[in-house]
């Protein structure tokens, strides 16, 4: 079974986190093996009252940032699922959300309390504008 259903199940609840204005930040981790590329942070920008999201790839000797619509950031994201990245850690002000791979590949999300009390600036500033 694919686990990219479930992937898209996790997708939506992103979504919902920043058209809802909970959206604090997004991390892929917990990588396969000893890889350059040890993580990936997902933050909201705004550029002239539009929404984008800042893709930063962290590697062993050097950051790689790029700019994607919402859209565009989920098929950005979706090929590092399984490779080489188990976790995708969804912070939110109403709870956290991970979607893990387990090791036969198989994925599921858990929701637990949450950890960050405040949204993004970033999202405040949208929810102030009414974007």
């Amino acid at each position: 079974m694919s686990f990219q259903p479930v992937f898209a199940q996790f997708w939506e609840k992103v979504k919902e986190s920043i058209e809802n204005h909970t959206y604090a930040k997004l991390t892929l981790a917990k990588t396969i093996g000893d890889t350059d590329l040890k993580n990936i942070y997902v933050r909201p920008v705004l550029n002239n009252d539009v929404l984008s999201m800042s893709i930063t790839a962290r590697y062993k000797t050097e950051e790689v940032e790029s700019f994607h619509s919402l859209e565009e950031t989920f098929f950005v994201l979706a090929p590092y699922m399984n490779n080489p990245f188990l976790t995708a850690l969804l912070f939110t002000t109403e709870n956290d959300i991970s979607f893990k791979l387990n090791k036969k590949r198989v994925g599921s999300i858990v929701e637990q309390a949450p950890t960050f009390k405040n949204a993004s600036d970033v999202i405040l500033e949208m929810k102030e504008k009414g974007i």
